[in-house]
């Protein structure tokens, strides 16, 4: 078989399974295109995307302006590394520094690199700023977070799949239940070598768990009563997802560090960044810490598109607006079902709970009967189904989806 045959699908997955690691477990379905808020696969059979890739594509797949920014780029200056400055970084940082808020921007590639990174601006700033002992700075997190898959993340994860043989794991973090104002209260009354707390606004992985109401604020006001940097991990939930350019804002809650990724490229490349303001970035020194092709000039021209997409198309609103409607209309459903326990989200970042035990196949058999029925959706801890779909859909295809999963569902009814 030459590389550049044309696969069917079943071609496709054997070669995957052959050459690839095995490190995915995808819902067996091979897409070869795109457009906005639809896919195709390989047998040309189209589908209403309602995962965008982990809300990497909040604008929309291959959307002209991202596309013709990276084409126009890539023809012209790809990458210098940092050993030389490039003309699009500036503008990039520029750029978003005035859009989010922020005095500075560091620049890196993947989610987790960023979270990498903002871990580390964390502990600097703790020894240099706000003066704790040489490795002991403690940094809180919140169980069932989801920051990636690093060997460091991973040490404060609580997925056994995860971490399982992965050790030894490294020190230094502190976990707490999420959504839980008093557990982190006590860490900081009792521990003074607390740097940050670093935490989902709303926790994606977990099955879109939305932290009751003022929770972020409470949390924010208690980073600033003991010196703690509140650091937002917005890699899934920011740029628009949820119907504020970041969900923080729901809260109007400014995080110390903001960490993105995923949408801050359009899903067209990976884009990934830390913000912070000058008293925290002003620690990193050259030398400190960087990347080949962080801050390349392709994902500068990139992600300057992809934001301005967000802004000049008002995906925010489109997503607000569009969130309360599906929510709205799964109401409707739920109130007879005996399939669905609930619904939750806020904006476009929404799942259903099945109802069924955690370990059970009925949510991915639930997903292979969604994607015979034209729609892409992915379970999430077993029993919880997550919807996604781009930002730039419309009412008339969102209510098309809610048809086609409150169809497939009843197949699966009592």
């Amino acid at each position: 078989m030459a590389v550049l045959d044309q696969l069917n699908s079943q071609q496709a997955i054997d070669l995957e399974n052959k050459y690839g690691a095995h490190n995915y477990h995808p819902l067996p379905v091979v897409l070869s295109r795109g457009e906005g808020v639809y896919v195709w696969d390989v047998e040309g059979k189209q589908y209403y995307d309602f995962l965008s890739a982990y809300s990497a594509v909040n604008q929309g797949h291959c959307h002209p302006k991202i596309v013709g920014a990276m084409t126009s780029q890539a023809q012209t200056l790809t990458l210098t590394s940092r050993a030389f400055y490039n003309d699009m970084l500036g503008k990039y940082e520029k750029f978003a520094c005035e859009y989010f808020g922020f005095d500075k921007l560091l620049p890196m590639n993947t989610g987790a690199e960023a979270v990498e990174t903002a871990l580390k601006l964390c502990r600097k700033w703790a020894y240099e700023v706000k003066g704790i002992e040489e490795n002991e700075a403690d940094i809180i997190v919140c169980e069932n977070n989801f920051h990636g898959r690093t060997t460091t993340i991973i040490s404060f994860s609580n997925d056994p799949v995860a971490r399982e043989h992965f050790g030894p794991y490294t020190k230094g973090f502190i976990k707490i239940p999420y959504d839980n104002v008093g557990a982190l209260e006590d860490v900081l009354k009792n521990n003074p070598n607390v740097a940050g707390f670093m935490a989902e606004p709303i926790q994606g992985e977990a099955g879109v768990y939305v932290p009751s109401e003022g929770y972020l604020t409470k949390a924010k006001d208690l980073c600033e009563k003991y010196n703690v940097l509140f650091i937002a991990d917005e890699v899934q939930t920011g740029i628009a997802r949820t119907g504020k350019l970041l969900a923080v804002d729901h809260e109007n809650v400014k995080p110390d560090v903001l960490i993105l990724g995923k949408a801050l490229s359009g899903g067209a490349y990976p884009v990934s960044a830390v913000l912070a303001n000058n008293n925290i970035m002003d620690v990193i020194k050259p030398g400190n810490h960087g990347s080949t092709f962080g801050g390349n000039p392709v994902a500068a021209a990139v992600a300057i598109a992809a934001l301005e997409v967000i802004r000049d198309e008002n995906l925010a609103e489109n997503a607000d607006k569009l969130g309360q409607l599906f929510r709205r209309e799964m109401n409707k459903y739920i109130e007879t079902s005996s399939i669905v326990n609930l619904v939750r989200g806020k904006g476009l970042l929404n799942a259903i709970v099945i109802n069924d035990d955690e370990d059970s196949d009925t949510a991915w058999n639930i997903c292979l009967a969604l994607r015979d029925n034209g729609l892409l959706a992915k379970p999430t801890h077993g029993n919880i189904i997550r919807f996604a779909p781009p930002l730039v859909m419309t009412e008339e295809q969102l209510l098309d989806c809610v048809s086609i999963i409150t169809k497939t569902l009843k197949q699966f009814e009592d």
